[in-house]
This record gives C-alpha cells, structure tokens and sequence, in this order.
C-alpha cells in the first residue's frame, strides 16, 4: 500500500520521468567539490553575520540600559 501512494505522489507531483536511472547519470569530475577556496569563503560569511548579530546585540543592550 505504501507503495502506491509514494507512486501517486510522484504522479501528482509531476517528476515520474525526471528521475535518471543508474547509467544515465554524468561523471562527477575528479576534483573535490569543496575546494579550500570555498572553505575560506563559508568562513568568512560565518565570522561577518557573528560580527554584525553581536553588534546589533550590543546595540539592543546599549539602547535597553539607556531607556531604563
């Protein structure tokens, strides 16, 4: 039974067809997907969105305690 209603979802869903079968997938090439360039730049997002979340945190604290 489940089964069919995984197949009716993906009926419904319209992707029946779309879904590449064991020999027709491309090659992956041979180098690594993530690169240390890739790594570097994952890194530095990360360290700018803490900087910018404890700035405004500092902000938020600054601006409470003056209020009060």
């Amino acid at each position: 039974m489940s089964l069919y209603m995984l197949d009716a979802f993906i009926w419904i869903l319209g992707t029946r067809g779309h879904i590449p079968q064991s020999g027709d997938l491309a090659p992956l090439p041979d180098r690594s997907l993530f690169g240390v360039g890739a790594v570097m730049r994952a890194l530095a997002a990360f360290l700018v969105m803490v900087t910018i979340l404890s700035l405004v945190l500092w902000l938020g604290v600054s601006l409470a305690i003056k209020l009060l």
